[in-house]
């Protein structure tokens, strides 16, 4: 029960102190769950991430599903997903019914932009961790380049470029071992 308990904390506390989705929330992830909890490697946390990315449903969510799942079965993955979802079920509600009487003062919306600024800053961040200990063959810098190109300037679906990408790494990676 003990268990339970920490994974829902753990993942609330995550979901209470994150803004800006799924990359934003990777720093305190990998804090949480990898560094504090021990509950995951930074290798299954982004095998977790990737996993959650292409599957339906939001990066957080899944994530949360994963980690609790594996630690403590179909109990765990209810107790974290409960975690993460909660602080913003109470944010919504909240928001909801106050924020309609205040957007329109000045502070209001400049703390927003500030809050769209730092999600930014948390995503370029986990961007660069995420290159630093992925990138590691030319051809993984070439793949990522391409499937960052694809996306952004011809739109396609990630869940396309994350298929796609797979799939060529496997086949150039058994012709470089191959060699």
């Amino acid at each position: 029960m003990q268990l339970l308990w920490n994974l829902y904390r753990a993942f609330f506390t995550i979901g209470a102190l994150t803004f800006g989705g799924g990359y934003a929330m990777l720093p305190m992830l990998e804090r949480e769950i990898v560094n504090k909890h021990k509950w995951s490697t930074n290798e299954e946390l982004l095998n977790y991430f990737a996993i959650g990315q292409c599957t339906p449903g939001i990066i957080a969510v899944n994530t949360a599903t994963f980690v609790g799942y594996k630690q403590k079965g179909i109990a765990g993955g209810i107790a974290a997903t409960l975690g993460v979802i909660s602080p913003s079920i109470v944010i919504i509600v909240l928001i909801a019914m106050l924020l309609e009487n205040f957007m329109d003062i000045l502070w209001v919306q400049h703390a927003f932009a500030g809050i769209r600024v730092a999600v930014c800053a948390l995503i370029v961040s986990s961007v660069i961790k995420l290159a630093k200990s992925n990138l590691k063959k030319w051809w993984h810098i070439a793949l990522a380049v391409c499937g960052f190109i694809v996306v952004a300037l011809f739109g396609l679906s990630p869940v396309y470029v994350v298929v796609a990408c797979a799939v060529l790494s496997f086949i150039f990676g058994k012709k470089v071992n191959a060699a």
